[in-house]
């Protein structure tokens, strides 16, 4: 699914309950996560739609580097020599995407959340054989004036070590990943919430991380899973608060 214009020139582009974003600016995209690979056809789809040519990709900005925000990042690398940016402390996670630390075991979660069990069952179905990489530039807080829509970045560590979100203060936005979500794939729960301690490396930072979402100020936030939340930031922190970790 794509739709355009979930926030001032921010376009989503959504397959196995898992999001990506393209921030179009006049001189070009950025992309914010590489989802799964069917989402590279989809991409050329969204470019085409939007009338874009592909050589007005410029780069692509990774959240966190699980495996489901992973997916066409090494072809997007090898065939349009993308800039990928990752954080360092998830470097080790960016060469091997489903080598990561997660709280607690996943074992139980789709049988104490049975409605889990679609979504899981779509990254899985969906998530098989993504490559990490082994080369990609710094991602670090700050602006990043090289890249259309000259993203903000802010470290928001908890579900991974490097994870950062990416504020668009000019457009009122703010791209979440998987520091805050409006849909948990571990537990197929709805509404703004951290991701839970099956796939998060330490819920207490992740729910610490939530100040610097809050301080953005955002009217958008835009999760890496589930609808993206137009009722502010500091609304979206406080419930995810109130819900806790699981």
């Amino acid at each position: 699914m794509f739709i355009r214009g979930v926030a001032d020139r921010i376009h989503l582009l959504q397959h196995a309950y898992v999001n990506v974003y393209l921030i179009e600016d006049a001189d070009g995209i950025t992309l914010i996560d590489s989802g799964v690979p069917p989402m590279w056809k989809m991409l050329l789809g969204a470019l085409r739609e939007l009338n874009r040519p592909l050589s007005d990709v410029k780069g692509l900005i990774i959240t966190h580097p699980h495996f489901d925000h992973m997916g066409f990042a090494a072809r997007a690398q090898k065939e349009l020599g993308l800039p990928v940016l990752v954080h360092e402390a998830d470097s080790f996670i960016a060469r091997h995407p489903y080598r990561y630390s997660h709280e607690k075991t996943r074992t139980f979660y789709p049988m104490r959340h049975p409605g889990a069990l679609p979504v899981l069952g779509a990254l899985w179905a969906t998530g098989l054989g993504i490559k990490g990489i082994e080369q990609f530039q710094p991602l670090l807080p700050g602006p990043v004036n090289f890249l259309p829509g000259r993203p903000h970045v802010i470290h928001t560590p908890g579900h991974t070590d490097g994870h950062c979100v990416l504020h668009f203060p000019d457009r009122g936005a703010v791209v979440t990943g998987d520091a805050l979500v409006t849909l948990d794939p571990y537990t197929g729960r709805k509404g703004p919430r951290i991701v839970a301690a099956g796939s998060t490396n330490r819920t207490s930072d992740a729910l610490s991380s939530l100040s610097g979402i809050a301080e953005t100020a955002a009217q958008a936030v835009l999760p890496g899973h589930g609808v993206p939340w137009l009722g502010g930031a500091a609304e979206a922190v406080r419930l995810a608060r109130t819900r806790g970790a699981i």
